[in-house]
């Protein structure tokens, strides 16, 4: 197990669940853009908040920010050290940098020290792209070796200043090199490990990539927060994370959706009130999970005929005939409604759930 550190008052490794991370995307210099967009990943099930420091203005923001938002903020460094000072000074509840590129020992040092003047984590961040020359040269390239060398090589770094409460990351785009990293850095470290496919992609390529990248990382038992890395909006990363998580069996859904394949006795549109179902469902399932409530099982069956026993242990379903179908919950018959109204009962059935 690893040694668990706390980003805010969220816990990291030691056994506390995955904690799903995403990262802000606006101007950090402009502080309302950045509060609104902190608040939306926060709604959407958000529970750490990355934010890129650029420079002294940002981190000035950044404050102002963290004064109106609860959720935890890391600030993401990059070169300059006094960067990484102003962001903490500024209230960041972690810090992620690449020792590599911060500069000197000295350097260095200079933001370990207020880390643990200020008690807080720092991530110590590899990717694929931004490997050590020397680790190339010693592996004949950007492997899964180089990459967990790397992680370790960083962590003991700042171990070395005197300081354990971190966490690592170590990035690649590659799947299959990712996971083969991934398994190696765990037999180097004890630290919390941050996961994720980094440059994945736009949605349809990075869902994918993701889901098979993260999924196997968390069934492997490695990872102990995680962000969904997608050329969107990152709110989507969210919601994708949690699917991640509840698809492994390492959340449960609040709202689990099941719908039979189509077939020639399928005489309503299927595909489509299932997507309905889904799309309308999702903020209910957010709402839900926030205020700890039951999770439920919902159905959307293509037969009248067979639908309502098939999915017998559902909470409430749906099943279609010829331009009507039933609404049913645990297999008995509630009422027959038209098609157009189907999934305006289902919803009205989960909205009023207790």
């Amino acid at each position: 197990m690893s040694r668990q550190v706390y980003c805010g008052d969220v816990a990291i490794g030691g056994g506390a669940p995955i904690s799903i991370q995403s990262m802000t995307n606006v101007d950090t210099r402009d502080t309302d853009a950045l509060v609104r967009q902190i608040d939306e990943l926060a709604d959407a099930g958000c529970q750490i908040v990355r934010c890129a420091i650029p420079d002294m203005e940002a981190a000035e923001s950044f404050g102002r920010a963290k004064k109106l938002t609860k959720v935890p903020l890391v600030a993401d460094i990059h070169f300059d050290y006094k960067l990484a000072i102003a962001a903490m000074e500024n209230g960041a509840d972690k810090i992620r940098i690449n020792p590599g590129n911060i500069g000197s020992v000295d350097r260095v040092k200079a933001v370990v020290d207020m880390a643990k003047e200020r008690d807080i984590p720092i991530r110590v961040g590899v990717n694929s792209g931004s490997l050590q020359k020397d680790l190339i040269e010693k592996y004949h390239g950007v492997t899964a070796d180089a990459l967990a060398e790397s992680g370790a090589n960083m962590l003991k770094y700042i171990e070395d200043l005197g300081y354990d409460k971190l966490v690592v990351s170590i990035k690649s785009s590659n799947v299959k090199m990712n996971y083969d990293a991934h398994l190696r850095l765990k037999e180097l470290t004890d630290a919390p490990i941050h996961i994720g496919i980094t440059e994945s992609g736009t949605p349809r390529n990075g869902e994918l990539k993701s889901a098979v990248g993260i999924g196997s990382l968390l069934l492997a038992g490695i990872g102990d927060t995680m962000r969904v890395s997608l050329t969107d909006d990152p709110v989507k990363e969210v919601i994708f994370a949690q699917k991640i998580l509840e698809t492994v069996g390492l959340r449960e859904k609040a709202i689990d959706i099941v719908s039979c394949p189509t077939c020639g006795r399928t005489e309503i549109d299927l595909i489509g009130l299932a997507n309905q179902a889904e799309d309308r469902l999702a903020p209910i399932a957010v709402k839900r999970a926030k205020e700890g409530k039951r999770p439920l099982k919902v159905a959307v069956m293509g037969c009248a005929v067979n639908g309502p026993g098939e999915s017998r242990e559902a909470d409430y379903g749906i099943a279609g005939g010829r331009g009507e179908g039933l609404v049913f919950s645990h297999g008995e018959i509630l009422e027959k409604v038209p098609e157009s109204v189907l999934i305006d009962r289902l919803v009205e059935l989960v909205e009023n759930d207790k």
